[in-house]
């Protein structure tokens, strides 16, 4: 079982004529439902709102399974996010997020409502900004007592927070307590490893925590995974025509964790020992979830049937991956 805490949030995504189109997600609430459709028994622990965004989540998260582990709703309303995309459809987001359903949830709440044999615990994104930290940190260390495998995603958002450097060192105290995180080259850069290589800094990073397993998601140029056996790097496939990126993290980690988990791979001893094989599929589908998301409009994650229509019109496509020693 999988259980997420962390944001669900409304995307007001600006469209080609100005507008801007209401989509329901948010980093945690993306990652679940990417999870679901890669057939991965899902819980969402975080309370939804009694207005109308929160009903739309509510059917969103049932269409694909996802049980609620705060099924009693919150008369706080939902988060709020506007998006921005760039001419190559990177999306900038402005949050609002004062007062809101899914931050209506204490420590001991939260601990109360993590059900008996989760297999997996994941967290990041705005559970990680200075305000929520604290609770964060609490929750995820009565899930690893309870024998979870700890995911962080750090998926930084700088705007959303006036102290970059106190918002740094919240990320760290999480992903320093994680058994497998993703981070992108821009996190990476937030969290103060400038002046080296992404993959360096990944390294450093790993060296510097518990981390079995760093996932380093690099745009277009694909992604690295590090083990501490192993490290095999991957690039996109070609021919993607990307509408835009909004999702595609939640994507990709959403198809990393489900493909260790099919390969028997998905518990702490399993990550850190993971050979160049194992996380050479394990990219493979991860990046390939990912770019299904690109293909489409806001965060529509691929199901586990599309992923493998996909992976099979890409038979060449492995043979790209490079592979070296951790």
């Amino acid at each position: 079982m999988v259980v997420t805490f962390g944001e669900a949030l409304v995307d007001m995504i600006e469209t080609p004529d100005g507008r801007f189109a209401a989509a329901l997600g948010g980093a945690v609430c993306n990652f679940t439902i990417a999870a679901a459709r890669q057939h991965m028994d899902a819980t969402y622990l975080n309370p939804l709102s009694t207005d109308s965004f929160g009903q739309g989540f509510a059917r969103m998260l049932a269409r694909d399974g996802v049980r609620l582990g705060s099924p009693a709703r919150s008369a706080r309303p939902t988060s709020l996010a506007i998006v921005t995309l760039d001419a190559d459809g990177t999306p900038s987001y402005v949050f609002h997020r004062e007062g809101v359903a899914d931050r209506d949830i204490r420590p001991a709440q939260a601990r109360a409502a993590l059900p008996a044999g989760m297999r997996l615990f994941h967290t990041g994104g705005l559970a990680l900004v200075p305000g929520d930290i604290g609770a964060t940190l609490e929750i995820i260390q009565a899930a690893a007592a309870a024998g979870a495998l700890i995911s962080v995603d750090a998926n930084m958002r700088p705007l959303v927070c006036d102290d970059l450097a106190a918002y740094a060192a919240g990320v760290q105290r999480a992903l320093a307590l994680a058994d497998l995180i993703k981070v992108s080259e821009e996190d990476l850069l937030h969290l103060g490893y400038t002046d080296m290589a992404p993959l360096a800094a990944a390294r450093l990073l790993q060296q510097q925590t518990q981390v079995k397993l760093v996932a380093l998601t690099l745009g277009a140029q694909g992604a690295v995974l590090l083990s501490r056996r192993a490290c095999v790097a991957l690039g996109a496939p070609e021919r993607i025509d990307v509408v835009d990126t909004v999702g595609c993290g939640d994507s990709f980690l959403a198809g990393l964790v489900a493909s260790l988990a099919s390969a028997g791979k998905l518990s702490a001893a399993a990550l850190g020992e993971a050979s160049a094989a194992t996380l050479k599929q394990a990219a493979r589908y991860a990046v390939a979830s990912a770019s299904i998301n690109a293909m489409r409009e806001g965060c529509n994650p691929a199901t586990a049937a599309e992923t493998a229509a996909f992976l099979a019109a890409q038979p060449d496509w492995p043979d790209a991956a490079g592979e070296q020693a951790a």
